[in-house]
């Protein structure tokens, strides 16, 4: 029987945690009170076995022992079983709210879960060093062939070698034969099942782009009769980074190539009525304030108060951006020109005053509250700067596919730019949002930006 070990994992791993939660029930009453014949009576004998039944329900139920070697990592196997420690945490307090069992001591099942945690992140990382030791020394491994040569089987095979501890040998590559690859291939199609069988390979990687489906319906029949994996190797790298998403039509995956993910219904949800709630409140709140800022900049430069400009919005639509005026009137005669920051002689004293703590952008959460705008998100351009950016960093497209904002990552780490080389710098930053966005993340960005603001860093 092959690897006839791997199969103790499981139930050993069950074993164990079942062991650290009772010892750290048991443990955790005994440095609580000092004693431990009473936690085997009535009421902790009961706690006890709801205890050990929830944490049963949770395993059969979530079956969080069974997981890829390619996730047998530290901080995989210590988020699984924090995540489940809530759970248990989150039951055990429904239970105790549902007998009204105030006499269970708090700070017992404190210390409880404080020890669990402690004893299973224990057992998880002795068994991940010693299963990395294990598997250097030959023991526990898997064996792998590589059908279809180019630039993707050497990849795969290029992480295997850079992850040793993952225990995956490599027995070679298959493919036709040809002038370029015949010295690197181990067999061609014909020599495939063969080689599987004599020398009881575990594993076969197929690379969709170097193989017909022909060939391939032939190696997975095969792989019932001879007893190994077959696993599809598709190069979706450069896809998934721009949003591809996999759809379903009955039992056939479709590769969605647009950019769905950058419009998933519940982030725009959540954060448009953020955006509302969030501008309605300075907007009304911040009125009293709002006017003596504008009493302020009429004094200080005669002129228009507020500056109206044409920005590029999401999917390229063109809106009105309103803003505080910090510039003297007719600053821009000439032509689109940026700002050369604290030296630029178009700047007023007050105007500069406002840059420094971003109070010049304050009117634009009418353009939120308008839907033209986000308080979080990529800083809207002119599309005069949006061509010669698109020239040197093609990749800007990517933020017109989300909502400009007010803020951004690209505005706190490096704040107005004066020339396009500064922009594509701050383009860097703001690269990282579409990605990374979530409501949390924006909570991160706006109180960074309160703290610019109040720092009066803003440059």
């Amino acid at each position: 029987m092959r690897h006839r070990y791997s199969i103790l994992f499981f139930p050993l791993h069950v074993f164990v945690d079942f062991l650290s939660l009772n010892t750290a029930f048991v443990g955790a009453y005994w440095l609580k009170f000092g004693i431990i014949d009473p936690v085997f009576e009535p009421p902790y004998a009961t706690l006890l076995w709801v205890f050990n039944l929830i944490w049963l329900a949770e395993i059969l139920l979530f079956k969080p022992y069974i997981f890829p070697r390619q996730l047998f990592k530290a901080d995989h196997l210590i988020k699984k079983m924090l995540l489940l420690m809530a759970v248990h945490i989150a039951l055990i307090s429904l239970y105790w709210v549902a007998i009204k069992g105030y006499y269970y001591s708090r700070e017992h099942l404190f210390i409880t879960y404080v020890l669990f945690a402690g004893l299973g992140a224990a057992f998880r990382l002795g068994a991940l060093i010693f299963l990395r030791e294990y598997r250097a020394r030959g023991y526990n491994n898997r064996k792998y062939v590589v059908v279809g040569y180019g630039k993707l089987a050497t990849t795969i095979r290029g992480f295997y070698d850079a992850h040793p501890e993952m225990g995956f040998h490599f027995y070679g590559y298959f493919d036709q034969p040809t002038a370029e690859n015949s010295d690197l291939l181990q067999g061609d199609y014909d020599k495939l099942t063969a080689y599987i069988q004599a020398n009881r390979i575990d594993c076969v990687y197929c690379c969709m782009p170097y193989i017909d489906n022909s060939r391939l319906k032939t190696i997975v029949d095969d792989a019932e009769l001879v007893d190994y994996q077959v696993k599809l190797l598709v190069d979706f790298r450069g896809f998934l980074a721009k949003g591809a998403s996999v759809e379903y039509h009955d039992f056939l995956p479709v590769l969605n190539l647009s950019s769905q993910m950058l419009a998933d219904f519940r982030v725009n949800t959540l954060k448009r009525a953020f955006d509302i709630a969030f501008s309605f409140a300075v907007l009304t709140i911040g009125s009293p304030f709002f006017m003596l800022m504008a009493i302020i900049t009429w004094i200080t430069s005669r002129g228009p108060v507020l500056y109206a400009q044409e920005r590029i919005g999401r999917d390229g639509k063109p809106f009105t951006i309103y803003k505080f005026r910090s510039m003297y009137v007719n600053a821009e005669t000439s032509g689109p020109v940026l700002s050369a920051g604290e030296q630029d002689s178009r700047i007023t004293p007050w105007g500069r005053f406002m840059r420094q703590t971003r109070l010049d952008e304050l009117p634009q959460f009418y353009n939120v509250l308008k839907g033209d705008m986000s308080v979080v998100g990529p800083r809207p351009e002119r599309q005069f700067f949006i061509d010669q950016i698109v020239e040197v960093a093609p990749e800007y497209r990517t933020l017109l596919k989300v909502k400009p904002g007010i803020t951004s990552i690209g505005q706190i780490k490096f704040g107005y730019a004066a020339n396009i080389e500064e922009m594509v710098q701050r383009l860097r930053y703001d690269l990282l949002y579409p990605e990374r966005r979530s409501f949390l993340f924006d909570m991160w960005i706006i109180a960074q930006t309160v703290r610019v603001m109040m720092q009066g860093r803003g440059k």
